[in-house]
């Protein structure tokens, strides 16, 4: 049995509002990366003032929110980039 030969070019032209998701998306992600330094500046507050009060908790969860929000916003500054890498190495796959 032979299969139809499909193929995947992605486009933000090929459906109506295409260029509108484009824009709700880079909003979200604006959104994501505010959220994200509001995090790393309560994470780092609730460090320093863990650290000068000797409680290890409050510590502990603010360099945890820091390091959280950093993940974050790499993820987010790299998530096109990865998408984009994912995508064409699975093109190539035969």
């Amino acid at each position: 049995m032979l299969l139809a030969a499909v193929s995947l070019t992605p486009s933000t032209t090929a459906l109506p509002g295409g260029a509108v998701i484009q824009s709700l998306i880079n909003g979200v992600d604006y959104w994501a990366l505010i959220a994200s330094l509001v995090a790393l500046v309560i994470g780092a507050v609730m460090w320093a003032v863990g650290n000068q009060t000797q409680n290890m908790q409050q510590s502990s969860a603010g360099r945890r929110a820091v390091l959280t929000a950093v993940a974050a916003a790499i993820l987010l500054g790299a998530a096109p980039t990865l998408i984009n890498f994912f995508f064409t190495t699975g093109t190539t796959v035969k």
